[in-house]
């Protein structure tokens, strides 16, 4: 919504790429340097191999072994891998694009779908359209080997069903901001998930009327206002998605972009509205499963350090110096406000492995003045990640 009231004012955010998608730029899957079927020792044995199917019986492919047997020791049995001489290739593997190679034993190279984000619904209908948008393309059997998104849902940030889609949408835009890779992006808002210009935009209050409750260790205050106790969330939404890891992934990474109705008013004060991704298992040094927070461990907010589109000056006794400008606010409906301008994630993971991941947005103290966050561009990739941690993306 666009204004709280005087009262309230004044009295008190490999290989592999879940592979998307369309648009300007095709994407192509992995944030890799490495060759995935190249071991260290230049053995061959692929990903994660030492020497040749790990001293497997390389003669063993598609001659009668025994089915059930993991002879290259990849996790994945000879009924499920069609190369048991080389760790990289099996049914859980994504096919990485455009090198000539099957990884996933399709029994054609290089057919991972890389186009499925044009055409989505605006309203998010389907909660795997939530995810084709931002860049996972890949639909996979819960009961099956194969990578992908094994279940999507929309859900209140604290997992409970939602009945409220106004938050929810699927954008070829946000004002002059496109998204960061193929034809659309996510759209999740405490408010209206739209640009102005639409038709069911809505411009007024925007308090939805709901409560909730908030993930494991929410609301965690920020240490850059200590003393400050968080409102009750309210008129949140999330995207809820269930994940079997490629079995030649050892990392993702994604987009976003948050933007909040509260600055420069609200600095440190009970009105604030959080965005964050939960995983889970709750990756190694983390107190809890969000991934999305500054160098401070402040969560994405109108109170962390990353909030660099805006209007220079000092609020509430903290200096914002915005070097980013305002001119990405235009259109948007933050007009006057802030933004952190597109930042990347990244998190390790365990291969083969199912993660639960939740992108979840909400009001606090209030549901007035909103914030919206962007989502685009999911990938994984077969180099590690050291550590979990949230920097503003490169400029293109």
């Amino acid at each position: 919504m666009n204004v709280r009231s005087i009262g309230i004012a004044t009295s008190l955010l490999i290989a592999a790429f879940a592979i998307a998608c369309g648009g300007s730029s095709r994407r192509s899957g992995f944030g890799t340097e490495t060759d995935p079927t190249e071991t260290a020792d230049g053995g061959g044995g692929g990903f994660g191999g030492e020497g040749p199917g790990k001293g497997s019986e390389c003669g063993i492919n598609n001659t009668g072994g025994d089915p059930d047997k993991d002879y290259d020791g990849d996790g994945y049995a000879l009924k499920d891998d069609c190369n048991e001489c080389n760790t990289a290739i099996n049914k859980g593997a994504h096919d990485i694009p455009d090198n000539g190679i099957d990884e996933d034993c399709s029994g054609v190279a290089d057919d991972e779908e890389i186009e499925c984000d044009t055409g989505l619904s605006k309203s998010g209908s389907d909660a795997f359209d939530g995810a084709r948008a931002m860049g996972l393309c890949k639909k996979a059997d819960p009961d099956g080997v194969e990578w992908g998104v094994v279940d999507a849902k929309w859900v209140k940030p604290d997992g409970t069903s939602l009945g409220n889609m106004e938050g929810v949408g699927i954008l070829t835009k946000l004002g002059v901001n496109a998204p960061q890779m193929g034809g659309s992006m996510l759209v999740l808002s405490s408010g209206s998930a739209r640009e102005p210009s639409d038709p069911d935009y809505d411009s007024s209050s925007n308090v939805k009327g709901y409560t909730h409750g908030t993930p494991p260790g929410y609301p965690k205050e920020s240490p850059a206002c200590p003393g400050v106790t968080t409102g009750r969330a309210q008129d949140g939404v999330a995207l809820e998605m269930k994940i079997r890891v490629p079995s030649n992934a050892q990392s993702f990474s994604y987009q976003q972009n948050f933007f909040t109705w509260e600055y420069p008013t609200f600095i440190c004060d009970r009105y604030n509205d959080f965005f964050v991704a939960m995983l889970d298992p709750i990756p190694d040094g983390l107190e809890d499963g969000n991934i999305a927070f500054d160098q401070d461990t402040n969560p994405i907010s109108v109170n962390n350090s990353l909030l660099q589109v805006c209007a220079p000056g000092t609020h509430k006794g903290k200096q914002f110096s915005c070097p980013l400008g305002t001119d990405s606010l235009s259109g948007t409906g933050f007009e006057g406000h802030a933004a952190t301008g597109w930042l990347t994630t990244n998190a390790p993971v365990t291969p083969g492995t199912v993660i639960t991941l939740r992108f979840a947005i909400w009001d606090s103290g209030d549901g007035a003045l909103d914030s919206t966050v962007l989502i685009d561009d999911f990938r994984f990739s077969v180099d590690g990640a050291d550590s979990t941690q949230t920097k503003p993306s490169p400029v293109n």
